[in-house]
């Protein structure tokens, strides 16, 4: 069934009584679940207290963590933003998506590679699960950054019936009004954006809190450029005089950590006030390992992982990730099963006791965490899987990579060199196993490799206009 039929079958009133029939909650005689998922922009592995952070004050990330699930092996799909997001949505890796790179991309004319002809916006024929659970019956808004191509493929062209601040953006030209994105009202001189994200999502649930709802919270925080609220600088200016040993120390993005948290905090805090926190969902990640900065200008620190933002390794990929399921996830409890993006989009679904499209669905590559959040089950896949056909002043060179258990194996395109980790023993990644385990690297190049065929990643090829001089 093509996406259009299959939204069309849906899109009726009485298809959505049906579907909204055919939900789990509805069939026990509660209100179906709502919806809320909110993604980070750069926020790495540890910025929040709940993953070790004693530096960022993150009281309403916390506060999550307390009454869900926490993951501790939580992976974004890629180590820039845009095949994230592209994952989250529609639950397919980025290199079956051919959205491989954040974009529009950054551009290595002289490198040793040339890079794929891959797809610089989220193609309709995608269907998302903003566009499922609208032809269910939801009342769907989505808040923050988009960053998925031009105006023809805003949210609203892809499920949203609200957008507020999503366009080709990958960043905020201001956190301070006048924010000049076009797809928001302006705000009052000196308002602050993560503040007014909170304000606008409030205004959504106060105005939809009688029918089920989806609401999705891109933050554009908390990625550069460097912005907060004085005297959370201040303060952290203070913290950071004071904790002169500290990895992480950056005052002002400890301020945009700390107003990404209380925008967090406010959501909560309103789905509390309108009594629907019970019936309420809630999904929380970032899009990407944290951002390194440069040795004069820091910006965080991956406590406990390889690198950043833009890189191979754990710290471009690992990221915070917490999900409450209300009446499901057991309080404050961990799990240690290495997750996806890709997940959101089946667990949604499962949730919302949704089948969702037929043909899409058959080629989704995330898998429903409805086993590990009830407590008693596990997850059917073997491996996790990343491609990134690209270059990155955070450090990738092209790469591709495997997690097979604890062993996580990088298979770098120029040369086809590989290393081979623990992460189990050596989460920072600093022995590499690959000469004393050469049949298991074998077997995770062949594991990688046949993955790429079976999705049809985008490989890169020779660069004829290769130079190494005016490659530095």
């Amino acid at each position: 069934m093509q996406r259009r039929a299959f939204l069309r079958l849906l899109g009726g009133a009485a298809a959505a009584a049906a579907a909204l029939r055919s939900g789990a909650a509805a069939a026990e005689g509660r209100p179906p679940l709502n919806f809320v998922v909110i993604l980070i922009d750069d926020l790495g592995w540890t910025d929040v207290g709940c993953y070790g952070s004693t530096f960022y004050e993150t009281a309403g990330v916390d506060r999550l963590a307390r009454m869900g699930m926490r993951f501790t092996n939580g992976y974004a799909a890629c180590t820039v933003c845009s095949p994230t997001r592209a994952s989250i949505l529609t639950g397919k890796y980025p290199a079956r998506l051919h959205i491989t790179d954040w974009i529009a991309g950054h551009v290595r004319p002289h490198a040793k590679l040339r890079i794929p002809d891959w797809t610089k916006h989220m193609p309709h024929a995608e269907v998302t699960f903003a566009e499922t659970l609208k032809a269910a019956g939801y009342a769907t808004c989505f808040v923050g950054k988009w960053h998925l191509g031009s105006r023809p493929y805003f949210p609203e062209t892809q499920g949203f019936d609200i957008n507020i601040g999503g366009c080709e953006r990958g960043q905020p030209p201001s956190y301070f009004a006048p924010y000049k994105i076009d797809t928001m009202p302006e705000g009052p001189e000196g308002e602050y954006l993560t503040d007014r994200h909170a304000k606008d999502c409030e205004a959504f649930l106060e105005a939809h809190r009688e029918k089920p709802f989806l609401l999705y919270l891109s933050q554009y925080a908390v990625h550069t450029p460097l912005q907060a609220k004085k005297d959370l600088t201040d303060a952290y200016e203070a913290k950071a005089k004071s904790q002169p040993d500290s990895s992480q120390r950056n005052p002002v993005y400890g301020a945009m950590v700390q107003s990404m948290a209380e925008c967090v905090d406010r959501v909560i805090s309103k789905l509390a006030g309108l009594e629907l926190l019970d019936r309420t969902a809630i999904m929380f990640l970032g899009d990407n390992g944290g951002l390194l900065g440069g040795a004069r200008n820091p910006v965080t620190c991956n406590l406990g992982l390889r690198a950043g933002k833009g890189s191979a390794y754990e710290g471009g990929v690992r990221v915070p990730f917490i999900v409450y399921w209300p009446g499901v996830t057991a309080p404050g409890s961990v799990c240690d099963v290495p997750v996806i993006s890709c997940d959101l989009y089946p667990t949604v679904l499962a949730m919302a006791g949704l089948a969702g499209d037929p043909a899409h669905c058959a080629n989704v590559d995330g898998e429903s965490l409805a086993p590990l959040l009830r407590g008693s089950g596990a997850l059917a896949r073997d491996a996790l899987y990343w491609h990134y056909p690209h270059y990155h002043p955070g450090g990738a060179t092209p790469y591709g990579a495997v997690r097979e258990g604890d062993l996580k194996l990088i298979e770098f395109y120029e040369d086809g060199r590989v290393e081979l980790y623990n992460l189990k023993e050596d989460q920072a990644e600093t022995r590499d196993l690959a000469a004393a385990m050469p049949e298991k690297a074998a077997a995770l190049c062949a594991k990688l490799d046949a993955w790429r065929r079976r999705v049809g990643a985008q490989m890169p090829s020779p660069n004829p206009a290769y130079d190494p001089a005016k490659n530095k």
